[in-house]
């Protein structure tokens, strides 16, 4: 009998699709992607079944893990990606920069926590959490592709800011609440009202001005008030 359906009798009809071996496949199309891909979309291009493709990354990441080998299969930013390893970071440090300085400065990488802990979020507050102006540093961070816009604040109008899938990637996590429990330790917004006004001089107290001491009254000569031509001195001043 044949596995065959009938099309004319309106069921589906099943046809048996030769595709290539599941996971080289995988790990072909892996190896020359640039970004981490959905498992959706890996499916649709080997033609397996998601939970068949779900099941074999799975099974190739455990399996370079246990080889020890000098790359890892990871699930990032919604998608799978092959890294290299921690323990090689310094030999492909090296050989990628080739001497050349392309790590984040200090200042970029606070500037970017907070916008990770507190997105949305503008460069006035971020500035007022760092204490510092972060223009530079966010200008940096936009063009690296790490921040983006996201929209604009409803009552002062300025520009948000919000971490993108690449910072997740980059970092190796799937979403925000992988990130580590750093909030706590950060101020929340609402205390920084006072310090953005400061920032601002809004809040600024007016500045004390020194106001010296009355000096010692001139010696005014008067004419006789029996002249007929002058007036009565001031009581207290003196006369010569």
């Amino acid at each position: 009998m044949s596995e065959q359906t009938d099309t004319a009798t309106g069921d589906v009809e099943t046809l048996e699709v030769a595709v290539a071996e599941l996971r080289p496949a995988l790990e072909a199309i892996l190896m020359v992607s640039d970004e981490p891909l959905a498992t959706v979309r890996l499916a649709s291009v080997v033609g397996h079944p998601v939970d068949d493709v779900e099941a074999a990354l799975e099974a190739l990441a455990a399996e370079y893990a246990e080889q020890g080998r000098g790359f890892d299969l990871r699930a990032v930013a919604g998608g799978w990606r092959f890294y290299s390893r921690p323990e090689y970071a310094g030999v492909v440090e090296s050989f990628v920069l080739e001497g050349q300085q392309a790590r984040l400065t200090q200042a970029a990488l606070e500037t970017l926590s907070v916008v990770a802990y507190k997105q949305p979020v503008s460069r006035a507050r971020v500035s007022a959490v760092r204490g510092v102006n972060v223009d530079g540093v966010m200008r940096t961070l936009l063009t690296r592709g790490l921040v983006e816009e996201a929209g604009q604040d409803e009552q002062s109008g300025a520009n948000l800011y919000r971490t993108t899938s690449y910072f997740l990637e980059r970092i190796g996590i799937t979403s925000l609440d992988e990130l580590p429990e750093l909030a706590p330790y950060l101020p929340d917004m609402d205390d920084l009202e006072d310090e953005l006004a400061s920032v601002a001089g809004l809040d600024a107290p007016a500045p004390e001005v020194e106001v010296p001491a009355d000096p010692e009254p001139p010696v005014v000569h008067h004419p006789s008030p029996h002249s007929g031509s002058g007036t009565e001195p001031d009581g207290g001043t003196e006369i010569a």
